[in-house]
């Protein structure tokens, strides 16, 4: 089967010093065990990273750039989101 036609997965590492899981790259498998060793065979040979995140590329749904202005839109209107919309009463002790 030639890698055109495995899956495509994206591979996460969390590092030594890290609490999240960074985009290392991409790989084509043809199943998530497959998946796991190529990943861990080509993106932790110096011991980078103590945890190892596979995903489907299928499987990953994102926001489009033309939608960013729509999806993003600042919340001006919604102005009970900031503090100094809530009055805090004078005999409340800070």
């Amino acid at each position: 089967m030639s890698a055109r036609r495995l899956p495509l997965w994206e591979v996460f590492i969390r590092s030594r010093r890290g609490l999240d899981h960074k985009h290392v790259g991409s790989l084509h498998a043809a199943d998530p065990e497959q998946a796991m060793q190529a990943a861990r065979d080509t993106y932790t040979r110096r011991q980078e990273g103590v945890s190892i995140w596979i995903v489907r590329a299928e499987d990953i749904h994102a926001s489009q750039s033309d939608d960013a202005q729509a999806f993003f839109d600042p919340a001006e209107d919604k102005v009970y989101r900031h503090p100094t919309f809530y009055d805090v009463p004078e005999d409340l002790k800070l």
